[in-house]
């Protein structure tokens, strides 16, 4: 026999390449179990009493520690705090608001969908909320080539004035500008992304919604944080209104 050979048909390279595909598909099958700690099991769309995960099936809960403190474990039986919905007149069809929602850019469907994230907010690496108001921000502020929109009315696409910029609110770990606040009358203030706004030098223009439509982006709980979860809603609301705003948005362009 050859150096290596433990028969004559077997030697110690073919051992350990056997070996390599034992390992191999084990790491394949780990993997793909691991996979399945977030979203799984899967919706049924015939029964609620269905549990589809598949194979592998969902693997036990693990617990991870939060930077904050906290514990989570996954997976986990938490379910989504959607908004109601309904397919269409078959399955498959496109899902529509359910008929007991009164607005369609609160409705969390198409541009406005949103994901259910965390109710806290996000922080820097110092353990500081990274997004807040200019108010509380020492050491930031607006650039002096660059238009400062405190005091300036905000349109939306009706040409209206649904309210008028009252702070900024900034990202102190990107050191950009992620939000205008507006105050929208009676002691009311909502958060208006920048990346929907249009700043000019005597006003701010909003082509996602209507000027009346201000007053019901979803509000923060905090007047000088902003949540994850709200962050999703606030945005969410403003992508609705690309479609929702008006009924002609609705119909096709052709």
């Amino acid at each position: 026999m050859q150096t290596g050979a433990i028969t004559g048909y077997i030697d110690v390279a073919q051992l350990v390449l056997y070996a390599f595909w034992i390992f191999f598909a084990g790491l394949i099958y780990y993997l793909h179990r691991e996979n399945k700690r977030e979203g799984y099991p899967l919706e049924s769309d015939r029964s609620g009493s269905i549990t589809v995960q598949g194979w592998p099936s969902v693997p036990d809960p693990k617990t991870y520690r939060m930077a904050n403190g906290d514990t989570v474990q996954a997976p986990n039986a938490r379910r989504d705090n959607q908004p109601p919905l309904h397919e269409g007149a078959y399955r498959g069809a496109p899902l529509q608001p359910d008929e007991a929602t009164d607005d369609l850019l609160l409705a969390g469907v198409g541009p406005g969908s949103w994901s259910d994230r965390a109710d806290v907010a996000d922080m820097t690496y110092e353990g500081l909320p990274k997004i807040v108001p200019l108010r509380v921000a020492a050491g930031f502020g607006v650039a002096p080539q660059d238009v400062d929109p405190r005091g300036l009315p905000v349109l939306g696409d009706d040409g209206a004035e649904g309210g008028r910029v009252v702070d900024l609110w900034v990202d102190r770990s990107e050191m950009l500008f992620r939000y205008l606040e507006v105050d929208v009358g009676g002691g009311s203030h909502v958060l208006l992304p920048m990346n929907f706004a249009r700043v000019e030098q005597r006003r701010i223009r909003v082509k996602s919604i209507l000027s009346h439509q201000f007053a019901r982006v979803p509000k923060t709980r905090s007047p000088d944080q902003v949540t994850l979860l709200e962050e999703e809603k606030i945005m969410a609301y403003y992508g609705a209104g690309t479609l929702y705003a008006t009924p002609s948005r609705q119909e096709p362009l052709l």
